[in-house]
This record gives C-alpha cells, sequence and structure tokens, in this order.
C-alpha cells in the first residue's frame, strides 16, 4: 500500500484531515501495525506519557512544541483522544498518521472513548458526518480502535493504562489474555481497564462535565466483593479502587508506578496513593471552559520523572468553528 504519509505528516500540522480514500488506506496501514502488538506494550525510556486529549487539536500542537516532536521524543498516549473537541478528527488523523510513519515511537492506548457507544454520545460520530457527509470515516476510525492496544509497561516497572484496576485482574499477566479486538465491553476487566477510577477525594467532584457515563447497561453492574477497596463507579461502569488494592496490584507485580488518565485534574497531573500512582490530564482549559492546566510526564532513563506543564492556546491563536456543539459537554 503506497502513498505519501511524509505529506500527510505535513497536511496534518495545518488541521487538516485526509480524502476519505486516503483515509480509509491509512486506517488499514495502522491496522496491520497495531495487531502485531501485544495488549502490553514494552516500552523503554526515555518516553514522554500523555493524558487524554479529546479533540483539542491545537492543544495536541502546544503539547508537541513543549516537550518534542516525534521521531525526535518516544510518546505513549493513555487514550481518550477523541470527543468533546472540535477537532477529533483532525486529532485522530495525526496521530494515525505518526503512527502509521514512526510506528515505534508512539503507543495509543484505548480509552473509554475509543468505543462506537460513546463518540454517538459525544460528539465524533456526528463531526465525521458533517466533515465528510457520511458514516464511512467515523466506521474506518472505529474499526481502528478494535485494534489498539490497552496497555504499556515502561522499563518493565510503570504500568500504563486508560483508566484503572478491575477486581478481575491480579496480575499484569491477565492484561495480556484479554481479547481486545472488540467493542468495549459493559462490564468485565477489559471495561474496568478504561472505565475505573482511585477512589479519592482530591479529584473535583464527580459530574457530567469531568466524568462520562456507560449507556445502555441496564443500571450499576454487580455489587461489592466485601473489600472495602472496591466499591461501584458512579459511572456505572468500572470501579473505585482503594490505596491497599493499588498497593498490593504494585507489590505483586513488582512495579513502581501505576500511570494512568481518564480524570480532569486541574493542576495537569497528581501523584497519590503514597505516588504509587500517578494521573495525567493533557487536555488544557477542557472543553474550552475549565480553566484547568495540562500536564506529561517525561520518564528518564536515570529514573527521573519530569512533569512538563502547559496552558491551553490562546484562542486567537486557534480555528474555532462557527457551529459549536457544546451540548456533548454537558
Amino acid at each position: 500500500m503506497k502513498f505519501d504519509l511524509d505529506l500527510f505528516v505535513e497536511e496534518t500540522k495545518l488541521c487538516k484531515y485526509l480524502s476519505e480514500n486516503n483515509l480509509r488506506k491509512l486506517c488499514q496501514l495502522v491496522c496491520e501495525i497495531l495487531i502485531e502488538e501485544p495488549n502490553v506494550q514494552a516500552v523503554s525510556t526515555p518516553v514522554t506519557v500523555c493524558g487524554d486529549i479529546h479533540g483539542q487539536y491545537y492543544d495536541l500542537e502546544e503539547l508537541f512544541r513543549k516537550s518534542g516532536q516525534i521521531p525526535d521524543t518516544k510518546y505513549i498516549f493513555l487514550g481518550d483522544f477523541v470527543d468533546r473537541g472540535y477537532y477529533s478528527l483532525e486529532t485522530m488523523t495525526k496521530l494515525l498518521v505518526l503512527k502509521a510513519k514512526w510506528p515505534d515511537k508512539i503507543v495509543l492506548l484505548r480509552g473509554n472513548h475509543e468505543s462506537r457507544q460513546t463518540t454517538k454520545i459525544y460528539g465524533f460520530y456526528d463531526e465525521c458526518l458533517a466533515k465528510y457527509g457520511n458514516a464511512n470515516p467515523w466506521k474506518y476510525i472505529t474499526n481502528l480502535f478494535d485494534y489498539l492496544t490497552i496497555a504499556a509497561v515502561i522499563d518493565n516497572k510503570i504500568l500504563c493504562i486508560h483508566g484503572g484496576l478491575s477486581p478481575s485482574i491480579k496480575t499484569v499477566d491477565q492484561i495480556r489474555t484479554i481479547k481486545r479486538c472488540q467493542e468495549i465491553p459493559q462490564r468485565g476487566p477489559f471495561c474496568d481497564i478504561v472505565w475505573s477510577d482511585p477512589n479519592e477525594p482530591c479529584y473535583p467532584e464527580t459530574n457530567m462535565m469531568n466524568n462520562d457515563m456507560m449507556y445502555d447497561q441496564g443500571g450499576m453492574h454487580g455489587g461489592g466483593n466485601g473489600n472495602h477497596n472496591w466499591s461501584l463507579s458512579p459511572r456505572g461502569a468500572g470501579w473505585l479502587f482503594g490505596k491497599r488494592v493499588t498497593l498490593e496490584f504494585i507489590h505483586n507485580n513488582n512495579l513502581t508506578l501505576i500511570c494512568r488518565a481518564h480524570q480532569l485534574v486541574n493542576e495537569g497531573y497528581k501523584y497519590i496513593f503514597d505516588n504509587s500512582l500517578v494521573t495525567i490530564w493533557s487536555a488544557p482549559n477542557y472543553c474550552y471552559r475549565c480553566g484547568n492546566m495540562a500536564a506529561v510526564i517525561k520518564f528518564e532513563s536515570d529514573g527521573k520523572q519530569i512533569p512538563l506543564i502547559f496552558e491551553a492556546v490562546p484562542e486567537k491563536e486557534r480555528d474555532i468553528p462557527k457551529q459549536r456543539s457544546f451540548q456533548y459537554f454537558l
């Protein structure tokens, strides 16, 4: 399959999306790359880890300006590339072009928004329909979502996932056995990895701006398992898990840190549970109204963890669509 990746790299620097035919070919190429990646991708330092992007294309470009361009800098993105932002299509296209051009320099993990069901609710489906005039591009990309890997381990010590832990998963090896090439299930370990949160009061209060809800579940799933460190999530999917669960998982798997995204933190990043878990958030001024900072964390070969904090690109330096779909943010 031959087409001009160098040209696509340049086009995606200008907040452009590809023709439908080129997007189809790009998705096919990236699927061929992703299918060779295991559920748990091994990554070596130095590497920079990024949290949710949510279609904020101009802020993604700011992220690259602050922390380095591919291929000079290696990245792990923790998922939630689309929905809510104005430019989910351009954001996803850029990340796919980078993956196609430099597959060893960027790892793309699956988040709860890399889902057909969620993208039909929070904006990506409608955006594809508006920009292409049909749903085929949405189908190409959501089919690719099924091939995204679901975890990464840095230097055999730092586990990277989108959401959190699962009462069904005691070891990293169990993550390797999950059947990932499917729509995210509404319950079970795969669901938990992309939907769960730490049970920690320092995060902003749960609300519809900060926390998505899983629809069509028929209510909350399953009861507690008698462990006070597990409780039902207000999202309607996944779990809330506590400090003891986290420390036990880290000890049993010979890890030093769990690195995740999925929750807005106003400072851009936050360490909790005796620095055993960090949440990274990379969408500044989330939904163009939250006023939060964003961050990435650079993991160096000498063990240093260096947060880089950045602000949203000013409105005068970004294009703002005339039609704003704020209903997705409520």
